[in-house]
């Protein structure tokens, strides 16, 4: 690594990505909330495990976490189901569209891993069991706060109503795996969390604080608070590496080299094992779904860092 500061390499990697790159991509306009944002915005925060904060750009504001939800969902339900879990939802990457249904009718039901829409919809039927939608949104979103030291947080209303509006494909998933029981709650109340969930509101600096229990072996490094076992957060970040960007995941990791969870709202997530959690936004979209300035920052600062899992 250079003689550089992490602050100074954040300002110098964000400036040149900013300079080169804002705005391109195309954003989620088939979400209607989401087609209004800005496509220039771009943020980049960067928290390490000894407490080293860094940022760049739009950092403070905050945007709609959507998938990246999945990985603090996950996470819950393993505290709830333990290895159980993984009866119901797999840990294979994919090889399809992130909302598709053909696999699920050739594999019984069980979708190939959390973090695809069947998937993750599994594991939000887990996270709800025995509550009320409206109790286990209210879950998510304080667990979310806790790990984020954010009061802030919380559901934009707008995106919730937008995305149950538009959720055609999520209702034929739900209602496909309850025809093979593999969700437990009544498919809309499974469905209202799940919208609900992707529809917080985060910043760039209160995602990498909040996954940064994921660079510690399960343990947030400046609370002490064991949130979850250090096998499970293994697990986790190997299932960030090989699925977290859908189709793309191959390359991430190929180009990034770390474990990463993206979201169509232009967040991703990246934790660099042992050193820190890395949060960037940028709306614009690939034509695999993920924020392709995002992208291209975390590659640019993964080389700069010398941060890889390889």
């Amino acid at each position: 690594m250079s003689t550089e500061t992490l602050a100074q390499i954040v300002a110098t990697v964000g400036k040149e990505i900013a300079d080169a790159h804002r705005g391109e991509g195309k954003v989620a306009d088939y979400i209607p909330a989401l087609a209004r944002v800005d496509a220039n915005r771009f943020g980049l925060a960067v928290i390490t495990c000894d407490g080293q904060m860094a940022e760049y750009g739009d950092a403070w504001l905050p945007f709609s976490i959507q998938s990246i939800s999945k990985v603090f969902t996950l996470t819950m339900a393993l505290q709830r189901m333990g290895e159980s879990l993984w009866v119901r939802v797999g840990r294979e990457p994919s090889g399809s569209r992130f909302n598709s249904i053909v696999q699920l009718e050739a594999e019984g039901g069980v979708p190939r891993n959390p973090f695809i829409n069947a998937g993750a919809i599994v594991v939000t039927d887990a996270v709800l069991a025995g509550r009320t939608p409206g109790e286990a949104v209210d879950d998510i979103r304080d667990t979310l706060r806790r790990l984020a030291g954010a009061d802030t947080i919380d559901v934009d209303k707008e995106v919730a109503t937008s995305e149950a509006a538009t959720g055609y494909r999520n209702y034929s998933l739900a209602n496909f795996m309850k025809g093979f029981d593999n969700l437990h709650s009544p498919v809309e109340d499974v469905l209202q969390t799940y919208f609900h969930q992707c529809s917080l509101r985060i910043t760039c600096r209160q995602l990498a604080r909040a996954g940064l229990f994921l660079a510690n072996e399960g343990v947030d490094p400046l609370t002490g608070e064991v949130v979850i076992s250090p096998e499970h957060a293994r697990r986790i970040n190997a299932i960030m590496m090989t699925c977290g960007h859908y189709d793309a995941s191959g390359e991430f990791a190929f180009q990034v080299g770390l474990p990463g969870k993206s979201g169509v709202g232009g967040g991703i997530l990246t934790i660099v094992p042992d050193v820190a959690a890395v949060a960037v936004w940028s709306p614009g979209l690939n034509a695999v779904g993920n924020s392709q300035v995002g992208t291209l920052a975390l590659e640019r600062l993964a080389a700069r860092m010398r941060w890889s899992v390889f």
